[in-house]
């Protein structure tokens, strides 16, 4: 009799930055469909599509126009909202009509990844942001390609946490003009 082994647990990747404004705006900038069309995505990416339903069993799907002009989807199952604190959900590339699929330029990245939001009030009007990923029901290579992704992927999450870092300093300074 062969006993099932269980997977172990693999490392999340884990990023955070604190920005210069207060927790209240930060979340409704992960939130709020209008203010994620200002800064979400990679650089050079742009989005050109973008429908949110914020609740547990909900979704976001949104679409990238990539630099070379091709698209790009991906979509969001949420798990748990639980403003301004927390975002919980299940992250995916899918296709333009929100069907899961494959990595458009890597098969072998997982299909699904676990995504962790914590928002902390820093004090002084200033948030603390921790992204925290994990793939599941991976296969034994999708494991392998997320541990040998980690260099991509903070070079993915820096740049779009500076796309966030603009777009909120934006609005700082447009509230000064005011």
């Amino acid at each position: 009799m062969t006993e099932a082994r269980e997977k172990p647990n693999i490392e999340p990747f884990v990023i955070s930055r604190t920005f210069d404004a207060p927790r209240e705006l930060v979340f409704k900038a992960f939130t709020e469909v209008e203010r994620l069309k200002h800064w979400w995505g990679p650089k050079g990416f742009k989005v050109i599509a973008s429908t949110m339903d914020l609740r547990p069993g909900g979704e976001y799907h949104y679409g990238f126009q990539a630099p070379d002009g091709s698209a790009m989807w991906g979509k969001f199952v949420y798990r748990e909202v639980a403003a301004p604190e927390r975002i919980v959900f299940v992250n995916s590339f899918s296709d333009e009509r929100g069907g899961i699929r494959r990595h458009p330029l890597n098969p072998e990245w997982p299909l699904e990844m676990l995504s962790t939001f914590l928002f902390e009030d820093a004090g002084s009007g200033r948030t603390k942001v921790t992204i925290s990923w994990v793939p599941i029901n991976e296969s034994n290579a999708e494991r392998k390609t997320f541990d040998e992704g980690r260099g991509s992927m903070t070079q993915g999450w820096t740049g779009t946490l500076e796309h966030l870092e603009h777009y909120l300093a934006g609005l700082k300074s447009h509230e000064a003009k005011a």
